[in-house]
């Protein structure tokens, strides 16, 4: 087989430019990605249980622009032409084996719920009490309802999003079949697909890679690239797709359905569509063409926990959408007999307004479920710029660009609380392994911890210099009582916390008169549930607060005041990468960044501390 020879670096941006305003034919050559290990203390990172070492850095070689998108000679930084939508690299992670999983720290009936007062289990389900006999074990501690013909449940996990809905369910006839795309990308005349490159060697190297080691999906600009970080040859794609004009923002790999025949990927654009695709076979389906169902760029894109074919998009007009990978799409509109308004009454001096934090323009039990949208929820008219489901496979938390956290009973299709940020837009999100908490960080340069529980602020995070861009906790350094968490910014700096609720005190700014305010109460109670391990009561019926009070509870809660709000401090703050970063992660041996120009960097854990948690 006749095997064309690796591409040659393709000329600078400069030149690209001057040849297309010429009216000069300019080469579509694609460069190739670089490798390095980089030495020194500047790429050393010290914090108290020892050294973390860069050991790789590769650098995702950025594609030209495509002939159909008209170059910028000189780009105006104050120019208001708009630009194709871009969330910088971003990185999706898999492995194969079940010694990557992080430990567990969720357990089943830890974690109440007292807002409002009422102390209700977050395992509520009114399908949850049935005898377990009903319910399969699985690993992947999840269900699946569409393309399985019996939902399969974890023993003490929450119900499949849209149980009870016969309409979601595939046919019989598909029952243990795992379904693939319908279009081969390597050969694909879709004028949405500029070229597809696939490795001559990419299906040996697949079947010679490690268990343990892992594969990386990752988006430049327009191009979209599969890796092997476990491979010496890292720097060599396994599959790399260039888009016409679409800028791939976030991707999401199903833990359900992966194995070493299998994966199944999607991915959302800057032109609102999204792409369906199984690498193994280079097989793919368009989801939202043409964005007929909503045609602003997706910001974020995850897989329902437990599902095979359901996953949720987050849209920059504030909608959040839940698709099926294998129905088909037809032009939307609200459903007028499934609408609801999950919100507050305002009044003013003529009439009583009622403003919606949680529409529901299509819910999940709706009887019309033969093409997508499977649900469509309208929270706000700026953009969502992130979201995470939590542990219980029940919550997800909603940061967006008007400077709210949203809490959600996504099974319920329920709003429950809504916080504030100090100043700015959030950016980022993620939830503790246990569930407990809630990290935030955004514009206002702060990391913020949100006990869901007691619907309040924890602490804010001071030490970020520009805006944080991603947050994340590390689950091998987690326990019941300390957490360790880090973050990452337009400050091209990575911070490490640690964080003990037990050792937070309320600010020496705050005076005795605040000492029955709610924060401090909530705090305090936080703190003796963490020390005695005991689920927190309800407010005292003769605190400050009423009852009358307590049962008008808001879902939406005030900013609260510096003067009142722990501030923690980082264990280590360091300059790691000279362009803005916008991912983190962390695994058991490594934690890994990316930043906006491309870097994927991979820094490996103290050594000794590595040795004595794998012995251990």
């Amino acid at each position: 087989m006749f095997v064309l020879p690796p591409p040659p670096r393709y000329p600078s941006q400069a030149a690209y430019n001057l040849a297309v305003a010429n009216g000069q034919a300019a080469p579509m050559i694609e460069t190739n990605n670089i490798l390095s290990h980089p030495t020194g203390p500047e790429y050393q990172l010290v914090v108290g249980e020892g050294t973390y070492i860069l050991k790789d850095d590769l650098h995702l070689a950025t594609p030209p622009p495509h002939p159909s998108e008209t170059p910028i000679i000189n780009p105006n930084p104050l120019a208001t032409n708009p630009q194709p939508a871009t969330g910088g690299t971003r990185v999706s992670l898999l492995s194969l084996s079940s010694r990557a999983e992080p430990p567990s720290l969720f357990r089943v009936g830890t974690n109440k719920s007292i807002r409002s007062g009422i102390q209700a289990s977050i395992q509520e389900s009114p399908n949850e009490g049935r005898p377990s006999a009903d319910i399969a074990p699985s690993s992947d501690a999840g269900t699946s309802l569409s393309g399985s013909s019996k939902p399969l449940r974890s023993l003490g996990s929450a119900p499949a999003f849209g149980e009870g809905n016969a309409m979601l369910l595939g046919p019989s006839r598909d029952a243990g079949k795992r379904r693939k795309p319908k279009n081969n990308i390597a050969k694909s005349n879709s004028s949405f697909i500029s070229r597809c490159i696939v490795h001559e060697n990419m299906a040996k190297r697949v079947n010679e890679h490690p268990v343990e080691g892992y594969f990386a999906f990752a988006n430049i600009n327009r191009a979209f690239q599969w890796l092997d970080l476990s491979s010496p040859q890292m720097a060599d794609h396994l599959t790399k797709i260039l888009f016409t004009k679409g800028h791939c923002l976030c991707h999401d790999i199903n833990q359900v359905t992966k194995s070493m025949s299998h994966i199944d990927l999607i991915m959302g654009f800057s032109t609102g569509e999204i792409i369906w695709f199984e690498p193994i076979s280079q097989k793919y389906t368009r989801l939202n063409k043409n964005g007929i169902i909503n045609s602003t760029p997706v910001s974020e894109i995850r897989w329902i926990p437990g599902s095979e074919n359901l996953f949720l998009a987050a849209h920059m007009d504030g909608s959040l959408i839940v698709y099926d990978k294998e129905k088909d799409d037809a032009a939307f509109s609200p459903e007028e007999n499934g609408q609801q308004t999950n919100g507050h009454s305002t009044s003013d001096d003529s009439v009583d307004q009622v403003t919606p934090k949680l529409h529901v323009d299509k819910s999940v039990h709706s009887k019309n479920q033969k093409v997508n949208p499977v649900s469509f929820w309208k929270l706000s008219n700026q953009r969502i710029n992130a979201f995470a489901f939590s542990p219980d496979n029940r919550h997800i938390a909603v940061v967006s660009e008007d400077g709210t956290l949203r809490i959600i009973d996504y099974l319920k299709e329920q709003l429950l609380d809504i916080y504030s940020s100090y100043y700015g837009g959030f950016l980022c999100v993620c939830w503790s392994p246990d569930g407990k908490y809630v990290l935030t960080g955004g514009q206002d340069d702060l990391v913020s911890i949100w006990s869901v529980a007691e619907s309040t602020i924890v602490a804010r995070c001071q030490g970020h210099q520009s805006w944080v861009t991603a947050v994340c906790f590390d689950p091998w350094r987690c326990d019941d009582r300390n957490y360790r968490f880090g973050s990452v910014g337009e400050d091209c700096r990575l911070l490490l916390w640690d964080f003990n609720v037990g050792m937070l005190h309320r600010p020496k700014a705050s005076s005795a008169r605040n000492r029955g305010s709610i924060s401090s109460r909530l705090t305090n109670t936080l703190q003796r549930a963490e020390t005695q391990n005991t689920t927190p009561s309800r407010l005292r019926s003769n605190s400050s607060i009423s009852a009358d009070c307590e049962d008008d509870h808001t879902i939406e809660h005030p900013v609260e005041p510096r003067a009142t709000t722990a501030m923690l401090p980082p264990v280590m703050s360091k300059v790691i990468d000279p362009d803005p970063l916008c991912w983190l992660r962390f695994t058991e041996d490594t934690i890994i960044t990316s930043c906006k120009s491309g870097h994927i960097r991979t820094w490996d854990r103290p050594k000794d501390v590595a040795t004595e948690r794998k012995t251990g």
